[in-house]
């Protein structure tokens, strides 16, 4: 288990160091497409810093060492009650790994594994994970980020971190009330009538996404699958990174290619179970920066 200790800055930030934190690595994490709210930033000289805005609040995540890391903008209660658990630290990586390569067996998965290591699969929340998602559909990164930066800063609340300005991410109910146009006037395209969709079933309870987080996975599928414009993609994705159901294996252009060109174009992502979701992010991070 990790050890943690409560600092400050010498300007009064309260930061939370963890040290013998086993099998993270920050950039990777952070890096790997599964968040869009979290860019690089230079603000305490640590080789590696993300910032960004999770659950109403602005943190930096850092990083020097392979087993230490450094949350600031947290206090100790926050550290164990949030950022610990949105880190997935409490899941044995390296057992996870390890299953991975025993049951799939292959040179590239193997390779992938290795070349992945401190990847982990951030507990997002539900709703956040659900809209970027959508708006993800038919979209490369840079430009998802520009789309919820917008939204955010449209919609979202003020949150204040070290004299700048940051925002939260706007509920269902406010994207509702909107209303479609609004949405599609920060450049959401086509995806401005799926995001309403979604924030109107949400905001009604016509989707209940804490019911969706107890369910079963196919069953949660299904009904992620209800709302307009999301297809088993979009679905995945968002049970994978929003609804702690890392037996999701969404499977886009990148993994098609990976499968094809690695596996013959079949890969029993099933016979995984839980982990499921972890290789397909070991494969799609490989694929695509390095193989």
């Amino acid at each position: 288990m990790y050890d943690i200790k409560e600092c400050l800055t010498d300007s009064g930030i309260p930061y939370v160091k963890a040290t013998n934190v086993p099998r993270i690595n920050i950039f990777k994490t952070f890096d790997c497409g599964q968040c869009f709210r979290f860019d690089s930033v230079s603000l305490f000289g640590n080789k590696y810093e993300y910032g960004g805005v999770a659950f109403g609040r602005y943190v930096v995540f850092a990083q020097n060492s392979d087993t230490e890391i450094i949350v600031y903008g947290t206090t100790r209660d926050d550290f164990e009650n949030i950022w610990a658990k949105f880190l997935s630290l409490d899941v044995d990586y390296e057992k996870i790994d390890d299953h991975i390569v025993s049951t799939i067996g292959t040179d590239h998965m193997t390779r992938a594994t290795k070349y992945s290591y401190g990847i982990r699969i951030l507990r997002q929340n539900m709703w956040e994970s659900l809209c970027s998602f959508i708006i993800s559909q038919n979209n490369n990164i840079p430009r998802i980020k520009k789309i919820i930066s917008a939204l955010c800063k449209k919609y979202g609340d003020v949150v204040e971190f070290n004299g700048e300005t940051h925002y939260s991410f706007p509920s269902a109910a406010k994207l509702k009330e909107v209303g479609i146009d609004a949405i599609f006037e920060l450049k959401t395209g086509f995806r401005a009538k799926y995001i309403h969709d979604a924030s109107c079933k949400v905001a009604d309870g016509e989707i209940d996404l804490d019911k969706i987080k107890e369910s079963e996975f196919d069953p949660a599928l299904n009904e992620l699958c209800k709302i307009k414009g999301v297809g088993l993609k979009v679905a995945s994705c968002a049970l994978l990174f929003g609804f702690e159901k890392t037996e999701a294996f969404p499977i886009d252009v990148w993994m098609k290619r990976a499968i094809e060109k690695h596996f013959g174009g079949e890969f029993d992502y099933k016979a995984l179970g839980k982990s499921a979701g972890i290789a397909q992010q070991y494969l799609f991070y490989y694929e695509k920066y390095n193989a």
